[in-house]
């Protein structure tokens, strides 16, 4: 009773819609890094000394449950009960439950789009339309067009992304440099979409309207955008790929191998039109399995019987575990190749793993002291932005949550712009161009391990190459370093 005493006079809980900021008054700041320190060591251990190794094909999970568990002794050392820590931490696995069932479907579209001919076919067309010298923009601009549409960068990798990293393959351009042009469109699509629910966060937290928020981000997003496909144009034109005698061979194996038709895209044309119609991604993504199911035997009779003996049988390996459909290109085989909802299970770890550390160490109210001490050190205009740019990216490698690197600055800088007579868009469009598009660029983060495994594409391999994401924050400290566009509250004119 006396420790449950304790709790209460030192940690409250503050309400901002359906997140909770704990705060904790007898925590320090130089105790609240010791996790973020001890999980940086690791994680730098890993990566540079052990080949990534470190405990086995499982190490980030086990350093960020190691990780994790320091902070809960940093927390019982200054009075944080376990069960406030529990109740964080469940609180955080409960929040990400929609996304972890999103990815398994995802895992599920995947190898029924794969033996119902739809990717196949995806790369056949894609082939003969997108040549090496335009691949790389034309990719940011089809993610855009898609992103916009559905405000979904993770429904934009599942689709499109999925085939134009088939296409860039088969043309022997680096899966990275696909990657990071697919992502790079995918997130300024999500930051300018009205349908996005980031898009929709951000001006909520900072207090200003959708489309005051989406027309004031504009004026950074656009430039970077813009150089984005610059760069890729030119990488594009140097990229060395595939001869065209190369990819006729490809297009020869793929239409010997299935049965190719325009008619496959009426699926992922279903799914796109669901999402943009607002269906729950649940059911728009369940949607494109079960069709593509249905086509398989339409489409693939041959293919699923060379697989199976029972064409349901392979069905439902394609959707739980996993398929690989031979031919005689070596290259090809290992593009028509899925998991299934097996495949996302690495992935699933990784993001409860990270939703447990992140959870403690909101817990024991140490996201939001490391957030203070941030705030602390503005103390100029350019300060207060170069702190809510870092708080955001902080909050995406310590929380490993997109939302929370969102929500938790915006609560706690709102204030501070008011205070120094800056308008409620500048906090929401920094919120964005630092907290919506760095997650990807996070390992951990569920953002970061969804697309990878999405995609088939490590983070460090596109890091380089979503331009688009680590080139944002920058762009929005260079407006803030020239005093360029920073609009003043109407009173403090």
């Amino acid at each position: 009773m006396a420790e449950d005493k304790q709790d209460k006079n030192n940690i409250s809980e503050i309400d901002i819609q359906d997140q909770k900021i704990i705060v904790n008054t007898e925590l320090n700041l130089l105790e609240a890094l010791v996790p973020v320190v001890a999980l940086m060591v690791m994680l730098a251990y890993n990566i540079f000394f052990a080949g990534g190794e470190l405990l086995g094909g499982y190490s980030n999970q086990y350093i960020l449950l190691i990780a994790g568990f320091i902070a809960a002794v940093v927390g019982l050392l200054n009075k944080v009960s376990t069960k406030i820590m529990l109740m964080v931490v469940l609180e955080n696995i409960r929040k990400v439950a929609i996304p972890i069932f999103i990815l398994m479907l995802v895992g599920a579209l995947s190898g029924t789009w794969l033996v119902s001919g739809i990717i196949p076919a995806m790369v056949y067309y894609g082939l003969q339309v997108l040549s090496p010298e335009i691949f790389l923009p034309a990719s940011v601009i089809i993610a855009i067009i898609i992103s916009i549409a559905t405000g979904s960068s993770w429904t934009t990798s599942a689709t499109v992304g999925i085939a134009l990293i088939g296409i860039g393959t088969a043309l022997g351009i680096p899966t990275g440099m696909v990657a990071g042009a697919v992502l790079s469109g995918a997130y300024f699509g999500d930051k300018m979409s009205p349908l996005s629910d980031t898009t929709n966060l951000a001006p909520a937290m900072a207090g200003t309207d959708l489309f005051t928020h989406i027309r004031y981000m504009a004026l950074t997003t656009t430039p970077t955008i813009i150089i984005t496909i610059i760069i890729f144009s030119v990488l594009s034109l140097n990229v060395e790929t595939s001869g065209s005698a190369d990819i006729n061979y490809l297009l020869t194996t793929i239409d010997k191998t299935f049965n190719i038709s325009p008619l496959l895209f009426i699926v992922p044309g279903v799914v796109v039109a669901l999402i943009i119609m607002k269906t729950k991604p649940l059911i728009a993504l369940s949607t494109g399995v079960l069709l593509a199911a249905v086509f398989a035997f339409i489409f693939q009779a041959d293919v699923i019987a060379g697989i199976s003996s029972s064409g349901v049988t392979t069905v439902i390996k394609a959707i739980f575990v996993d398929t690989q459909i031979t031919t005689d290109n070596v290259m090809l085989n290992k593009l028509f190749s899925s998991g299934g909802m097996l495949g996302m299970l690495w992935t699933i770890l990784l993001i409860i793993s990270a939703m447990v550390f992140g959870g403690i160490m909101d817990g024991i109210g140490a996201l939001e002291r490391i957030t203070e001490a941030l705030l602390k050190m503005a103390k100029s205009i350019f300060g207060l932005f170069s702190s809510t740019v870092l708080s955001c990216i902080g909050l995406n490698v310590i929380a490993s949550d997109q939302y929370l690197a969102i929500v938790i600055p915006g609560k706690m800088y709102e204030k501070a712009y008011k205070d120094r007579g800056l308008a409620p868009e500048n906090l929401s469009r920094t919120l964005e161009d630092a907290g919506t598009v760095t997650s990807v660029l996070v390992p951990w983060n569920t953002c970061g391990a969804y697309q990878s495994q999405v995609l088939g594409v490590g983070v460090a391999e596109y890091f380089v190459y979503a331009i688009f994401n680590w080139l944002s924050p920058f762009m929005t400290l260079f407006f803030a370093a020239l005093n360029i566009k920073i609009r003043q509250l109407a009173s403090a004119k």
